[in-house]
């Protein structure tokens, strides 16, 4: 059962999703990008640091946080929002160069987006 850590659009998180029900809800039942796993086990949510996405340094804050409380996040999933956000909201982001450069630092995996809702 992965740890997993998703990292939300702070912007527009709770205009697209108020209080990140539609992820809890996918984790639960297992849909969308959940699918993929046995069990779903989320540990940590945490925006995407706002514009101009301080990802980077928002995800170090949080990973210095989960060794701190021997918490392990095993996989990263940006959610939905932050899909949204770039296809709909004009975010600057570039999801997978920022996948890349996640993996690359803590050599885990990145998963970009959280359901289909």
């Amino acid at each position: 059962m992965p740890n997993i850590m998703i990292v939300t659009c702070a912007k527009i998180r709770d205009i697209h999703c108020i209080a990140c029900l539609k992820c809890f809800k996918a984790a639960n039942l297992k849909e969308g990008q959940f699918a993929n796993y046995d069990k779903v086990n989320i540990v940590g949510m945490s925006s995407c640091g706002d514009c101009p996405g301080l990802v980077m340094p928002k995800v170090g804050l949080v990973m210095e946080m989960a060794d701190y409380l021997e918490c392990d996040v095993d996989v990263i999933h940006f959610g939905t929002c932050m899909v949204k956000a770039v296809k709909t909201a004009a975010c600057p982001i570039d999801l997978e160069k920022v996948k890349e450069m996640l993996t690359n630092k803590y050599g885990v995996p990145v998963v970009i987006g959280t359901h289909d809702y």
